[in-house]
């Protein structure tokens, strides 16, 4: 081929694939990031939206969510993005609910990111209140909690049942232990939203399921397994000889 021809053919070649593959654009909050801390008694959180927009530095919004009677756990969703607005979920697990302080009470707050070239306004909204009765709250419990785009697993180390809540309909679903009453130790997920739910720990453990990112099991089985994912590392707990 004349050359002068294969380069016009090259030319014409990356231009079609340019049309065909444009690049992605980033997320109108990537320079953005949210901090949070609570109070020393956890009956409320504090959040803090800083970072840098196209044109500014800085911190651009911050809030409070709360009162809870003693926070145990907090989660985010993945965000969904629609033009210069950013929304997320955020999951709070009360420890200590109800006039007794033994109950355990799911809050879910929408988190809206509005992002201009100057500017970045971020507001909480509660959207509902799920009251998880299946659980043991109180001063002596700990929290676990893992969730998939479909489904939130919580449990707490006071109870041998943890629960699935589907995050469209919020309908709950009991899941009870494997193999014995042994209380749920943790609640761990991968980066592919396959979750662990694992009850006891080392050799008091009674098992785990296996959660599929449609809410399906497709494995149990004992033992006191795991997951990692890429950001958050697990802190296993050994098992006595």
């Amino acid at each position: 081929m004349n050359p002068t021809l294969r380069a016009l053919s090259n030319s014409s070649l990356l231009l079609v694939l340019g049309a065909l593959c444009p690049a992605w654009a980033a997320a109108p909050d990537a320079g953005l990031f949210t901090t949070y801390n609570v109070n020393n008694n956890l009956t409320a959180a504090y959040w803090f939206l800083c970072g840098s927009t196209q044109q500014t530095e800085g911190c651009y919004s911050s809030g409070t969510l709360g009162p809870f009677g003693r926070i145990g756990a907090m989660l985010e969703s993945h965000p969904a993005i629609n033009g210069d607005t950013v929304t997320r979920q955020i999951f709070v697990l009360d420890l200590a609910s109800g006039t007794g302080g033994t109950g355990v009470t799911l809050y879910v707050y929408s988190r809206q990111d509005v992002i201009t070239e100057s500017s970045a306004v971020s507001t909480m909204t509660l959207k509902t209140t799920i009251p998880l009765p299946q659980l043991a709250g109180g001063a002596a419990a700990t929290a676990s909690m893992a969730a998939n785009n479909t489904h939130l697993y919580v449990g707490t180390n006071l109870g041998s049942q943890a629960v699935s809540v589907a995050r469209k309909s919020w309908l709950i679903t009991t899941i009870g232990g494997v193999g014995g009453p042994a209380s749920v130790s943790s609640i761990t997920a991968d980066a592919y939203g396959f979750v662990t739910v694992t009850f006891g720990v080392g050799v008091q453990s009674s098992g785990f399921y296996v959660f599929g990112p449609n809410g399906n099991s497709p494995e149990d089985g004992g033992g006191a397994e795991f997951m990692l994912d890429t950001s958050n590392a697990v802190i296993p707990v050994p098992v006595p000889p």
